[in-house]
């Protein structure tokens, strides 16, 4: 009786079982026929969706057709009417650029000493007078000044001015016997210093670009300035421990560095050597590549390159600030018989010569020179 009452059971959840599940299944196939209807109503949206973009494209592509047609004659009406005006305008500014290019070409004219009119022909000799000091220095006569001292300055960085009474003095002597010790309250920076009327010029250490007017006499800084653009690379590449050159000539203090900007090219700035005021500055044309030295001579930049592991110097660009020469047409100028390089080339205007020292040599250089075409 148990078992029959079991059997019984089990028959019926069976039966609800399989009813159950064919409602599952219906339902499966309920949803999927819906998801078919609902994919080719999407489907055929999406068609309609690119038929209607398609068009959009057209009407635009149309649309600027258009405007560009009407901007051609908005151009053509324009030029039509306004091209007598256009080079009129033109004409004037030419005019005006000319104008103020004759203008200042007279204010330097003015600025500059007129009775200036050499430039340099050749190197025609040279003598060793010394060697002392490391491999990099600069030694110096004042040219400004009626004295006849020498003044030597060792190292790219030092503090220590070695004054000697003369050049015999210098000559006979060791590097420090009978030699005067002036020294500076700030170390200077490579070996592009300069001195001027008893005042040594020199880029400060530590420093990016100021400049320091020290007495030479009276110990004492007399005043100071800042160069703009200068000291973030060297003023020549085969010199790479002097940021700023300063050099003198007929005309006075001149500052010759280099600038990332202008291509590594070497600018120049005319500085007035008591107020220490930038006059003016030039960009030129010279490049800092492979160049070792420069100086200035009756307002013009010569530039000395040479090889990075030394050779022969010459010089192969000149820049004139007034444009007075043509510079192109100057043939390259080698340095006399020695073979070497330069840490510094300084021409002096009163005995109308170079001092240079080059590998621990202090040397003289006499120039040939002639008058400016």
């Amino acid at each position: 009786m148990q078992d029959a009452v079991l059997m019984n059971y089990i028959d019926r959840r069976f039966l609800f079982l399989e009813k159950r599940l064919e409602k599952c299944n219906q339902d499966i196939l309920d949803y999927v026929e819906e998801f078919r209807d609902f994919s080719k109503m999407v489907l055929s949206r999406l068609a309609g969706l690119n038929n209607y973009k398609a068009e959009v494209k057209n009407e635009v592509e149309n649309l600027l057709t258009r405007i560009e047609r009407a901007q051609r004659d908005i151009d053509y009406f324009g030029s039509v009417t306004d091209s007598n005006t256009c080079i009129e305008v033109h004409e004037d500014l030419v005019k005006q650029q000319l104008f103020e290019e004759a203008e200042e070409k007279k204010k330097l004219k003015l600025m500059f000493n007129a009775s200036c009119d050499h430039m340099l022909a050749g190197i025609k000799s040279l003598k060793i007078v010394k060697k002392t000091g490391n491999k990099h220095g600069s030694w110096m006569k004042d040219p400004g000044k009626k004295h006849t001292k020498i003044y030597l300055l060792n190292g790219s960085v030092n503090n220590v001015v070695l004054e000697w009474a003369n050049i015999m003095t210098f000559m006979e002597s060791n590097h420090t016997l009978k030699a005067r010790r002036v020294t500076l309250p700030f170390p200077w920076e490579g070996t592009g210093h300069i001195i001027y009327q008893g005042s040594l010029f020199y880029h400060r250490y530590g420093s990016l670009n100021e400049i320091i007017k020290f007495n030479i006499q009276k110990r004492t800084i007399t005043d100071q300035m800042l160069l703009p653009g200068a000291g973030r690379i060297p003023a020549y590449q085969l010199s790479p421990s002097t940021k700023i050159d300063l050099a003198i000539d007929e005309q006075g203090l001149w500052a010759i560095h280099a600038e990332p900007e202008t291509g590594r090219n070497i600018v120049i700035t005319k500085i007035n050597h008591i107020t220490m005021a930038i006059e003016h500055t030039w960009d030129t044309s010279c490049n800092s590549k492979d160049a070792e030295a420069a100086f200035m001579v009756c307002n013009i930049l010569y530039v000395v390159y040479n090889f990075p592991s030394g050779g022969t110097s010459r010089i192969q660009c000149v820049y004139d600030v007034l444009g007075a020469v043509n510079t192109y047409e100057i043939p390259v100028l080698h340095f006399p018989k020695r073979q070497g390089s330069h840490s510094t080339i300084h021409y002096n205007p009163k005995e109308k010569q170079l001092f240079a020292w080059g590998d621990g040599f202090q040397i003289t250089y006499k120039l040939l020179t002639k008058q400016k075409v």
